[in-house]
């Protein structure tokens, strides 16, 4: 009897998180040109835009109907986008991107999220019918992508998309087929399975999902009426209302449960973002300090500042759980909270502050400690110059009270040897401080290195970023250039721990330094091209990468590179 019963689709929200500068531009404006380029998009997709999707379909059952229903319904897509801000006056840098392409500091002032109100076959719907769930997720993921290109123009700078999560699906009905069915608990656990695939609509539905996974996805129904269905997973929500309730009162449910959803996401962005700060200023005080100690102690001040703002903003949201009169919409903040461990979060961005505060504390010690011994090496030194010009003025004096003649060659040449100590004491000293001075500012540069290596077969090595910044990025090999160390001698260890290969240089290709090209900080790169040294059979990756790959050049131009590299393999000319 499970396999009759069926829901029947109406429409669907869609939810993505964004930080953006109201100064640049207007959130409703950027709104407008996210709902055109998606229509546009949508409704006009190419076969490469449907290759991920088709490749998903294809491991279920009446592939080939489903890959036309897919087409099907992008063409008939009806979208409307708002932009709804959350949290206005949030001032965030993002130090995983952190400069503008005029090379300022790349910032934002609201947290919010673009609402989308997505309907398929508007004009049709007696179409709805055939939309089955395993394909509701297929679209989103596809727009993703498109949302992917979108941000990286040049005039969208000023809006950071949360493009790693998936957009956050609602999916709603108001009608059962072929009947309407009480909720109790009973035939929630009969129907579970047809239940549990439209509350997950990123799951992926195969046949051999047990019975304790269907059990889990269906426990938490929100809704305390008996004709509705509601619930909210993670990444994707469903509600069943039967229409006279939903033409009544989905005012309501809009307002308690599909509201609060996208807000507590917008906070879980906002944490995941500070918390990758954090993360990156981590990485800045560790790979050979190339940040100074008060850069990263005020860049870390404003990441408090923000953390404060979020504590503040939960300890309202909290508040609404002691007083508000409304029990769905206790229960819906409870949830919410429970699903995304809001408050785990929150306590690891603390212990991370403490930590870093803690580092912070101990190298201001030893630098100080350092500066006391300069301080103290600078003192005997200049003790010794005045000890030194002391003598030169008593042998001046003894040499009056004796009767020396002062043009006295003996006397002269005395005279002048010790006018030239003094002298070369003083030059010396001089640039010990400006030594000091050039050193210091020195350190606030990362030295890098980068490998561009070719093999026989017209193959370039990568390695995929195990780490952020650019986690999961295809790279050069190569890293940072250790004290004392001359950048071939760098380049030559750093291939061999990223990917255990030996290589010889055969020629420099160019030094890196535009600001902004790394995330971390000002780093200045230096990139070789080099040739294998021995054979590739030793390849594997170090603990830096998450996977080294010998990629054909004509592929290059497919992939996504972390840093300037895809810069570098042009200069190097095997990249167009």
């Amino acid at each position: 009897m499970e396999e009759n019963l069926r829901f029947v689709y109406e429409k669907e929200y869609w939810y993505i998180s964004a930080f953006i500068n109201t100064t640049k531009f207007i959130g409703e404006t950027k709104a407008e040109e996210i709902e055109a380029l998606l229509l546009d998009r949508l409704k006009n997709l190419t076969e490469n835009d449907l290759k991920k999707a088709y490749k998903y379909i294809e491991k279920s059952p009446n592939a080939e109907e489903k890959k036309r229903i897919l087409v099907s319904m992008a063409k008939s897509i009806a979208i409307e986008c708002d932009w709804e801000p959350f949290f206005q006056n949030f001032p965030y840098t993002d130090e995983n991107n952190p400069y503008t392409v005029d090379n300022k500091d790349l910032t934002y002032n609201t947290l919010g999220y673009f609402k989308l109100e997505v309907e398929y076959y508007r004009d049709e719907p007696y179409q709805k019918e055939a939309i089955p769930p395993d394909i509701i997720q297929q679209i989103p993921f596809i727009s993703i992508d498109i949302l992917k290109e979108f941000s990286k123009k040049e005039d969208n700078q000023y809006l950071l998309l949360d493009i790693k999560s998936p957009i956050y699906v609602f999916v709603i009905s108001k009608k059962l087929k072929p009947m309407e069915i009480q909720w109790t608990e009973e035939t929630i656990a009969k129907y579970k399975k047809t239940i549990g695939i439209w509350t997950e609509a990123y799951s992926g539905q195969w046949p051999d999902y047990s019975d304790k996974l269907y059990k889990r996805r269906t426990k938490k129904n929100l809704s305390n009426r008996l004709s509705e269905l509601q619930f909210i997973q993670r990444n994707s929500g469903f509600i069943y209302m039967v229409q006279k309730n939903y033409e009544s009162e989905f005012g309501y449910i809009n307002q308690v449960v599909l509201g609060p959803t996208p807000e507590i996401r917008a906070v879980l962005f906002a944490l995941m973002s500070i918390n990758n700060s954090l993360d990156t200023l981590f990485m800045k005080r560790y790979s050979d300090v190339f940040m100074s100690l008060e850069q990263i102690e005020e860049k870390t001040k404003n990441l408090r500042f923000l953390r404060g703002m979020i504590h503040t903003k939960m300890s309202l949201i909290w508040g609404e759980l002691d007083w508000n009169p409304r029990e769905l919409y206790r229960r819906v903040l409870t949830h919410l909270l429970k699903i995304y461990r809001i408050e785990v979060i929150i306590k690891r961005v603390d212990t991370k502050f403490k930590t870093l505060y803690d580092t912070l504390q101990e190298l201001y010690t030893k630098r100080d400690e350092e500066n006391q011994r300069n301080t103290k090496r600078a003192v005997n030194f200049l003790s010794i110059l005045f000890g030194a010009g002391f003598i030169l003025e008593f042998a001046n004096s003894l040499g009056i009270a004796l009767g020396w003649d002062p043009v006295d060659g003996i006397t002269r040449v005395f005279h002048t040897l010790l006018t030239s100590v003094l002298g070369v004491g003083f030059v010396a000293l001089l640039g010990f401080f400006i030594y000091g001075k050039l050193k210091t500012k020195r350190l606030e540069y990362g030295h890098t290195v980068d490998a561009v290596i070719e093999d026989d077969n017209k193959n370039i090595i990568l390695v995929k970023r195990r780490y952020a910044p650019y986690k999961n990025k295809y790279a050069l090999p190569g890293g940072f250039i250790k004290y004392n160390e001359d950048p071939e001698q760098a380049i030559i260890r750093e291939v061999r721990e990223e990917t255990n290969l030996a290589v010889k240089i055969i020629s420099k290709i160019g030094t890196y330094d535009q600001k902004g090209r790394d995330p971390r900080g000002k780093i200045v790169s230096t990139a070789f091209r080099c040739r294998l040294a021995k054979d590739i059979s030793m390849l594997q990756e170090g603990e830096d990468a998450l996977r080294v790959e010998i990629i054909p050049i004509e592929q290059l131009k497919n992939l996504e590179f972390a840093f300037d590299h895809n810069q570098i393999l042009r200069d190097a000319g095997v990249l167009n």
